[in-house]
């Protein structure tokens, strides 16, 4: 009897941890989404998606490989299922 105690513990346990891993990867993947959404959005207006903003691309210079912006954002929102970037 006591076998039969300690497999079903063990089926919980695992049917716990299990929830608990799809709820973590849910979270990673929808924040994924979104920024790939965001970044995509502003490079279809002719940004530079920098550091979470979408900059104008005149306000971003490239040296050594390292992208820095300042100056100049784009305006990014939710547009349905889909982001839309346009100057502000």
């Amino acid at each position: 009897m006591k076998e039969a105690a300690g497999e079903a513990n063990m089926t919980v346990i695992t049917i716990v941890l299990i929830a608990i891993v799809l709820a973590i990867g849910t979270i990673i993947v929808t924040n994924m989404m979104n920024n790939t959404g965001k970044n995509s959005a502003c490079s279809s207006a002719g940004g530079v998606w920098n550091s979470g903003k979408c900059y104008a691309a005149s306000s971003c210079k490239y040296d050594n490989g390292k992208t820095t912006c300042s100056g100049t954002t784009l305006s990014c929102k939710e547009s349905g299922n889909d982001w839309i970037c346009e100057s502000k």
